[in-house]
């Protein structure tokens, strides 16, 4: 098994021809082959379909015990660094995936800050009328990448009747222009500043007190109590 970063793997799927390289979804049952035409899964299965890339070119990966739960790879024999998510959209729309849940995101980096710097491989897909599907872009960026800003909140975030799910993307990064975030402390004070406007200063202080170090150390430089 070779290990290769997330670049390197990003360089090798970019190096393939997805016009000549077409898909499908096929379901077989009772003598009958029938192709899949829903969008739903696509982003399940692209992901499947990754882990089989990997295993047909002894690229080294790692997937988690409870495979509903974050990152979908680890791309090292560490539990703390080379974590790679995979994302999809459909290329004819503006991106509309979850980034992340927000709740558990701001926990989880609060004890396990490396995750901030986790690699998201992003895929825009198009599917034709007859259920093939193509690859048209692939992106690689980090969370303050393709993250973005709302009139709300400091942080775009899918709110249902005020409450606040999930962690939503820029559109910024589909069409290469400049991302909302320039850096990783721009970020976090944009998830500080949700979390205090939607929970209460309390509450986002006390976030900032349990997190650890590293996390406190790129807040504080910003943050005025």
């Amino acid at each position: 098994m070779k290990f290769l970063t997330a670049r390197e793997i990003y360089k090798e799927l970019n190096s393939i021809d997805w016009t000549k390289n077409k898909g499908a979804i096929e379901f077989h049952m009772a003598e009958i082959r029938s192709i899949v035409k829903t969008k739903d899964i696509i982003g399940f299965v692209l992901q499947n379909w990754l882990k089989d890339y990997f295993d047909k070119n002894k690229i080294y990966y790692r997937k988690p015990k409870n495979t509903q739960t974050f990152p979908d790879f680890y791309l090292s024999n560490r539990d703390d660094e080379y974590l790679l998510e995979i994302k999809t959209f459909n290329y004819q729309r503006t991106p509309g995936f979850d980034i992340a849940n927000f709740e558990s995101y701001c926990e989880s980096i609060a004890i396990d800050s490396f995750r901030l710097d986790a690699d998201y491989l992003i895929f825009s897909y198009y599917i034709d009328d007859y259920g093939y599907i193509e690859i048209k872009n692939i992106w690689l960026k980090k969370i303050w990448e393709i993250a973005g800003t709302s009139s709300r909140y400091p942080l775009k975030t899918q709110v249902k009747r005020n409450v606040i799910y999930n962690i939503r993307p820029n559109t910024a990064f589909q069409y290469g222009r400049k991302s909302t975030f320039n850096t990783k402390e721009d970020f976090l004070e944009a998830l500080y500043l949700t979390l205090e406007s939607y929970r209460g200063s309390d509450h986002a202080k006390q976030w900032l007190k349990n997190a650890n170090d590293n996390i406190q150390s790129m807040l504080l430089k910003r943050i005025r109590y």
